[in-house]
């Protein structure tokens, strides 16, 4: 099957994840596809389902030892909007040099990559295991990343995760904390503001205080490696009440920061919470916060794994604001760098392309890491 063969029918499944359940699909067809190539090939398998049960990660080896190369990925997609892509999502389309579909970019197009890669060694004896290893939920709630690290597997010394980066070695990111802030007021005829609590009110207070800690974050941190070299606090979405002449019972407030390396994200939101604590007292509203996040990634400085690769590709280690399944790879011990062929600029974004011309440099370096890590 050709590396063309092998895009078109992972483009074709919808593994759309996402936190709203209308629209999130699950990844077990991708996961299914995936290890019946990797069956082929002679790769031990083994399907880790999760709690969802469409929903599953999937740990190929190839040869055994304790140490080993995995190509990590993750195989589920954003949600998009068909009307707005010049064709299909979940089809193939070839144009100007480029591979359009939902997710060939960031980043089931990695697979089919790594796949062509491993052809070479099937029948080779490997020293060292090479594992191709692929996720759940990135794009969601990074359950399958949680689920590695539980389970404490794969065990292997070196990993690169393929998301989008121009094949350029990226050995940091920022990390992720996502909060909902949800007030709870009580609604009533706005021409008496005594019959009601008027939530909207506190959430004016509440936005007050994320402001000012925003401002504060930005005086306090700051990391001259990263393009915005400072944490980023950004209020998101913001829904309440229902009509002008209904004090408004109800309100709700979407925000993320982006922490730096170094920055515990359980402090953040510690320090969040008693930020916005006794606000609502004087409007008799009650306050409710939920939080999910995802830490923060640096490479060890001396990584073995991060000078080679600067080496391979010509490029100096680099940054990136957007969070990867890195920390938790990480976690398991491992010498981890993030490095695909796609570039972010065309991630999560309508007629989401891969230039074809990333296609045979990036196997060719594959290659590399396999023979160096793996032979």
């Amino acid at each position: 099957m050709t590396i063309l063969d092998m895009l078109r029918r992972l483009i074709a499944c919808n593994s759309i994840s996402s936190v709203n359940a209308d629209i999130d699909q699950g990844n077990r067809d991708v996961i299914d596809i995936l290890a019946n190539w990797l069956d082929d090939l002679g790769f031990h398998t083994e399907i880790m389902s999760l709690a969802h049960p469409r929903k599953a990660n999937l740990i190929a080896t190839l040869g055994s030892g304790p140490g080993g190369l995995v190509l990590a990925g993750h195989t589920d997609t954003v949600p998009c909007d068909d009307k707005l892509w010049r064709q299909s999502p979940f089809e193939l389309t070839e144009r100007d040099n480029r591979f359009y579909g939902l997710g060939v970019c960031d980043m089931k197009g990695f697979f089919p990559l790594a796949i062509e890669a491993a052809k070479q060694f099937t029948a080779r004896p490997l020293q060292q295991p090479l594992i191709i290893l692929a996720t759940a939920d990135e794009e969601s709630s990074m359950a399958g990343a949680r689920a590695l690290a539980m389970a404490g597997k794969p065990k292997a010394r070196y990993a690169i995760i393929g998301e989008p980066t121009g094949m350029k070695p990226v050995a940091m990111h920022k990390g992720i904390l996502i909060e909902k802030l949800v007030i709870h007021g009580r609604s009533g005829h706005s021409s008496n503001p005594a019959l009601g609590n008027n939530a909207m009110h506190t959430m004016h207070d509440a936005i007050s205080v994320l402001r000012t800690m925003q401002a504060e974050l930005k005086e306090r941190y700051t990391n001259p490696l990263f393009a915005v070299d400072y944490p980023t606090l950004n209020l998101g979405f913001i829904h309440g009440g229902d009509n002008p002449n209904r004090i408004c019972g109800h309100c709700e407030l979407g925000f993320e920061i982006r922490p730096l390396p170094g920055m515990n994200i359980d402090e953040l939101h510690a320090m969040i919470t008693q930020r916005l604590s006794g606000l609502g007292e004087k409007e008799g509203t009650e306050l409710s916060l939920q939080h999910f996040g995802v830490p923060a990634f640096a490479a060890d400085e001396q990584s073995e794994l991060l000078a080679y690769c600067e080496k391979l590709t010509g490029h100096s280690r680099g940054s990136v604001a957007f969070a990867t399944e890195a920390p938790y790879l990480q976690q398991l011990g491992m010498d981890v760098l993030v490095m695909g062929p796609g570039n972010i600029d065309q991630a999560h974004q309508p007629d989401e392309y891969l230039a074809t011309e990333r296609i045979e440099p990036t196997v060719k370096h594959l290659v590399q890491l396999i023979e160096k890590y793996c032979l």
